[in-house]
């Protein structure tokens, strides 16, 4: 019997050098708008007490945990999302910090769900809260930093949209129908485009309601809450209204959202929401059983559905594309076309990347063709040859093929760099 060959587990992936170069331009972008809105990096543990989500998740969250006993006999499990461990350690840490808190986490979460497009068992997110603000004001920060992460992203005002709520518009509607248990009732309405309409019709009979009045309901831009009308407001006074959209049908699907709830959503519909996050302003209160009861807000974006949308649109593809040309795993390439200066090129090459270039050479002999080959190979934007002229030595750019002198006497590494940060500049005379 041949032996097995193993393949990664079903919803996990593997990362190849440009999948990580992918990963690494999201990490980037998402990185430089949190810093732009002033918010901080923190990070959570990748295994938490099992009893941390269920207490306070809700929904279908509960039955895809990824959850064991550990050889000391405790129930934990993978972190499905972070908005719980969040709340732990500001319950734990709050008073060491000025309000409100503006954090941020990229990180892995893991899902025990059916592998499909846009979601697998292990994915990486993106997410970003502000807690002890309870006005509106937070929530527009935040759903204006996720219209500038889109941007960031290369993508424009026709590509995505941000779908947004407000739960106390549907709080206020389970009053009006005498629905005792709203936290009963929500999820059918986070369903509602997604059952089948004789399957509704049916479960939203158990309420006294039906469907009718359920759509008389979403369709009244009147039933927008006052709190979704001063964060429209907001992000118009930013140039940002735009992107906004009231669709009462979005309450998201986990129990602890209190308040205003969005997603964002590419605007051909051909996919998941791309992001979504919203009000949670209990949460903190329970899971330090009172001792932080602070209000907060936050969202998270994943690298999947993202990634797809990327690849889906020209304009976010190509800004990806040149992120990656500008940060390759190479800038120089040294070419050695004189084997006997091998040991005056390891010199070179150790001045380099003392200076903080990225630098890579052949290291058996090879003719001169493949090692300009392998220098386009590499994505260096410059071969440096050394050759029997040394100390003098040649600079190309692999684009344009020209090329320059460059004396190893004199400070050839500022040459060089300055060559890189004008990328699109001609060589240096």
């Amino acid at each position: 019997m041949a032996d097995k060959c193993f393949q990664s587990l079903p919803g996990f992936r593997d990362f190849t050098p440009r999948d990580c170069a992918v990963r690494n331009y999201l990490f980037s972008v998402w990185r430089d708008v949190a810093h732009r809105y002033g918010f901080s990096e923190y990070e959570a543990p990748i295994v938490e007490s099992t009893e941390l989500y269920l207490k306070k998740t809700g929904g279908e969250l509960a039955t895809q945990l990824f959850r064991f006993e550990d050889q000391g006999g405790r129930d934990i499990t993978l972190r499905p999302e972070l908005t719980a461990s969040l709340a732990r350690i500001v319950g734990a840490n709050q008073r060491d910090f000025p309000k409100p808190l503006k954090w941020f986490e990229i990180g892995p979460c893991f899902r025990y769900e059916k592998p499909q497009k846009g979601r697998g068992r292990e994915f990486i997110q993106f997410n970003a809260d502000i807690i002890g603000e309870a006005s509106s004001g937070a929530d527009a920060e935040l759903i204006a930093m996720a219209i500038d992460t889109m941007l960031a992203l290369g993508f424009g005002e026709n590509d995505f949209v941000i779908r947004a709520s407000d739960r106390e518009s549907w709080l206020s509607f389970c009053t009006q129908h005498d629905i005792s248990d709203p936290s009963e009732f929500l999820p059918l309405v986070d369903r509602l485009e997604k059952l089948k309409p004789e399957v509704l019709e049916e479960q939203l009979g158990t309420f006294n309601v039906t469907r009718q009045q359920v759509d008389d309901f979403v369709n009244n831009p009147d039933n927008a809450s006052p709190a979704f009308k001063e964060i429209r407001e907001n992000l118009n006074a930013r140039g940002l209204g735009q992107y906004l959209e009231l669709d009462l049908t979005i309450v998201r699907g986990l129990a602890y959202y209190t308040g205003a709830v969005f997603e964002i959503f590419d605007t051909k519909k051909s996919m998941r929401a791309v992001a979504g996050g919203g009000r949670y302003d209990g949460l903190l209160s329970t899971l330090s059983n009172g001792s932080a009861d602070l209000p907060a807000t936050g969202f998270a974006m994943g690298d999947m559905v993202i990634q797809n949308f990327i690849d889906a649109t020209p304009g976010a593809k190509l800004e990806m594309e040149a992120w990656m040309a500008r940060n390759p795993a190479c800038e120089i390439y040294l070419v050695i076309a004189d084997e006997s200066k091998r040991n005056d090129a390891l010199g070179v090459i150790a001045q380099l990347r003392t200076s903080g270039l990225s630098v890579d050479y052949p290291m058996t002999q090879l003719n001169v063709g493949k090692q300009f080959k392998k220098a386009e190979q590499s994505g260096a934007r410059f071969a440096l040859v050394i050759g029997s002229e040394f100390p003098e030595m040649q600079l190309k750019n692999l684009s344009s093929r020209s090329e320059q002198t460059i004396d190893n006497t004199s400070n050839f590494t500022e040459t060089i760099q300055a060559l890189l940060d004008a990328p699109d500049g001609p060589l240096i005379a």
